[in-house]
């Protein structure tokens, strides 16, 4: 049998591991386990925290340390604890908070193990709400934490969430990370007028799970496939080894992987491990 091309698999979870109702697809799921079997390592990058990510990878026996908070930290589900994390100073936190409150955005702050938020003025803030773990509603004089790995802002802005991400980081003016995307990128709030930027500490982004593989496997960089749909997932497309958007990602992501597969609410992750890792013969992906 061919040697396989690549020995390691990172796969973002919203947009592209979970479907539309936010479940792995019973074949994906054969198909990581058998993956898994034949010694793939399998990790999860992702934005959600620690905190939401959790029930998904233990769910689906995904137990390898996964990159969360968009890289700013590593957390091992088999352990429900973090192996890395980066917070950011208390000057940036509180320039990002005196920001957000001053333009009238919903804030909230996230640790590893507690989330904190202005209350929803309106249903669509509210739904947007609705799906953080564990959140807590506090007054603006209140918005203040310790070791905070993010700082969300929720806003109804015109044109795209790159625009708002530039002002962001002009006016907090600290070193940190940037992401940011439409908040009707996502399944649960199609339809949605709200635009997302998160804040982190300075990290190399989903990058890190690249760097994660290295140091706790020896997998370089050019054996690993990295699966995502969205902006956030460029820092790990740039440096894996094949980099694969859902067909149904977002256009920014569909142009910079390397190779572009079916949509998120389909087999196309299943069909994608059993040509790479299980020596499976299937149907070819499109080219990008």
């Amino acid at each position: 049998m061919a040697e396989r091309p690549y020995d390691a698999l990172i796969l973002d979870l919203d947009g592209t591991l979970l479907d539309g109702r936010g479940a792995v697809r019973p074949r994906t799921r054969e198909a990581l386990d058998a993956a898994r079997a034949a010694g793939v390592r399998v990790l999860v990058a992702t934005g959600r925290s620690s905190l939401s990510a959790h029930p998904v990878l233990a769910q689906n026996g995904l137990l390898d340390p996964a990159v969360v908070f968009n890289g700013a930290a590593v957390y091992s589900p088999r352990e429900q604890r973090m192996l890395e994390e980066r917070v950011l100073s208390n000057r940036t936190r509180d320039r990002a908070v005196a920001f957000g409150l001053g333009r009238g955005w919903l804030t909230v702050l996230m640790c590893a193990g507690r989330k904190l938020s202005l209350a929803p003025r309106d249903e669509e803030e509210e739904r947007a709400l609705a799906f953080m773990t564990s959140l807590e509603i506090v007054e603006p004089a209140d918005l203040r934490a310790e070791f905070v790995i993010r700082v969300t802002y929720l806003a109804r802005r015109r044109g795209d969430s790159a625009g708002f991400a530039r002002e962001v980081e002009a006016a907090v003016a600290e070193p940190a990370y940037l992401t940011h995307f439409p908040l009707s990128a996502l399944d649960a709030h199609r339809g949605s007028d709200l635009q997302v930027v998160d804040l982190h500490p300075p990290c190399r982004g989903k990058a890190e799970a690249l760097r994660v593989l290295e140091e706790h496997w020896g997998i370089p960089a050019s054996r690993t496939v990295a699966v995502g749909d969205a902006t956030n997932d460029l820092p790990m497309f740039e440096a894996a080894g094949l980099s694969v958007a859902m067909g149904d990602g977002m256009p920014e992501a569909v142009a910079a992987a390397r190779r572009v597969i079916g949509g998120h609410d389909t087999d196309a992750i299943a069909e994608l491990v059993e040509e790479l890792f299980l020596g499976a013969a299937t149907r070819p992906a499109r080219a990008s």
